[in-house]
Order: C-alpha cells, then sequence, then structure tokens
C-alpha cells in the first residue's frame, strides 16, 4: 500500500514538475509568480522519496525463550529482539541462555535487555555478560537510574488515563523512545491487552513505541490509526506465554510490511 501510494505521488509531482519548470511565454508569464519554482519542486520530490526510504514502521520483538525462534525472528528481518530479564514473568530468561540466544543472531539485529526496578548490580551483571544494544526500563525507573548505565535506553510508560506524555518526554528527553503499553496494576507489560489508543499524543518530541494487545489482525490498524516509530509485540505471536510462534511472527511482519 505505502509503495502505491508514494509512487503515484512521485509520478504525479515529477508530471507537475516538468509543468510549471518549463520555459515560460509571454501568455503565462503573468502568472508565473504563482508556479512553485525547481527548488521548490524538488524540495517536495526529496520529501516524499525520504519518507518512503526511511519513514517505515519498525518492530521489536519481546521475550524471546529459545534460539530458534529468535534466530527465525531476525531472518523476518525484525530490527530488535527483547529479552526478559525479570523473574515473576514467565518470559524471563537465564544469562546463559541470552548469550546462546545473542550469539546466534546475525548482524544488524539489535539486542534489547527488559529490566522492572532491577538493581544496579543486577543490571550490571548482564551488561557484563551479554552484548546489549539497548536497555528498556518498564518500571518506576527515575531518569537518572535510567542515564546511570551508558547506553541508549527506551523508557516504557503504563498508559492510564492519568499519564502525561508531554510532561514524561521532559523528564526522559535523552530516551531512544518512549514505549507506550497497556497499564494493568499487577503486571509490567506483556498482559496482551490493548489501551486506548487516543490517550497517544499526535504530536512527540520523542519516538513513540506502540506495546499492548498488538496481533498480526491489529497491526496495520495499529499503524494507521498511531504512525509509531515502531510496534512492540510479544503475546500476540505466541503460542502460550514465552513460546513464539513462527506463523505468527511471519503474519505480523508481513501486515506491518504491506500498511
Amino acid at each position: 500500500m505505502r509503495l502505491v501510494f508514494y509512487t503515484s505521488h512521485f509520478f504525479c509531482l515529477t508530471v507537475f514538475s516538468l509543468r510549471v519548470t518549463a520555459p515560460l511565454s509571454p501568455a503565462n508569464t503573468a502568472s508565473s509568480d504563482r508556479s512553485l519554482n525547481k527548488i521548490q519542486i524538488y524540495a517536495i520530490l526529496v520529501g516524499f522519496i525520504y519518507r518512503f526510504l526511511f519513514m517505515r514502521t519498525r518492530v521489536k520483538m519481546c521475550g524471546f525463550t529459545t534460539v530458534e525462534t529468535a534466530v527465525y525472528a531476525a531472518g523476518l528481518g525484525v530490527d530488535a529482539i527483547g529479552l526478559v530479564f525479570y523473574p515473576p514473568s514467565s518470559r524471563n530468561i537465564s544469562l546463559e541462555k541470552a548469550v546462546e540466544i545473542v550469539t546466534a543472531l546475525p548482524a544488524f539485529t539489535s539486542v534489547v535487555a527488559l529490566f522492572v526496578d532491577a538493581s544496579e548490580a543486577s543490571i550490571n551483571q548482564v551488561l557484563n555478560k551479554v552484548a546489549i544494544d539497548c536497555i528498556q526500563f518498564h518500571g518506576n525507573e527515575t531518569p537518572k537510574a535510567c542515564r546511570r548505565y551508558q547506553k541508549p535506553y527506551i523508557k516504557a510508560v503504563s498508559m492510564s488515563k492519568e499519564i502525561q506524555v508531554p510532561s514524561l518526554v521532559r523528564d526522559y528527553h535523552d530516551a531512544g523512545a518512549l514505549l507506550l503499553d497497556a497499564y494493568h496494576p499487577q503486571s509490567k507489560g506483556g498482559t496482551g491487552e490493548r489501551f486506548d489508543w487516543s490517550l497517544i499524543p499526535k504530536q512527540c518530541d520523542l519516538p513513540l513505541i506502540l506495546a499492548g494487545g498488538l496481533t498480526p489482525e491489529n497491526a496495520r490498524q495499529a499503524i494507521a490509526q498511531v504512525n509509531p516509530y515502531a510496534l512492540d509485540v510479544s503475546s500476540g505471536i505466541e503460542i502460550k506465554k514465552g513460546i513464539k510462534a513462527k506463523t505468527k511472527m511471519a503474519a505480523f511482519i508481513k501486515e506491518v510490511n504491506q500498511s
């Protein structure tokens, strides 16, 4: 769909540019001040091309527990895989398993480590043994705590009606992104529940990652309605908690790529 949209716009703008930048005759010289000049036309064209090539919706799949499914996800072209280091979670993995998964991944697949109000010692233990590219803080971590490790980080936000995203953007201004997830009083993500997307601001100074209740069936709707920087999916691509389904992963990527 995006290919058709941008290709058609590129074609129309190219034709338009040829018409408005053609040599002017005496008859149309008077109206030339209302025509776009070459620089303006090229700027528009470059903008459309840039958006088509670079402004795609990225995908992070979270909660891998096996090498096989993580490698399969990487083969599908997923941008990042998430590893959970939170003992209460059914997706929690050991350091040994994390090293095994990361070692098997191909180049250009980012690894995100998820923590929930973890101690500094436990986070450093993971960072010292596992090749982590980015940290996802999924608890009540302060901005100061998030910056402590000198790593790119994502701050997760539980989207209750009281949450003020602009305020969080100011507090976590150096975050790589804010991850907006469903609020649950007992759980820290991975519930498979969706929140009210109307709570998401239309404009934001940080990239927004949408999570919570995403599935292959609603991925296109999420992109069309929210236009997020990325989608983060976990339970929506599982057979059961912690066990990813290859068919669901492939279907999810297909829906994102065709949106």
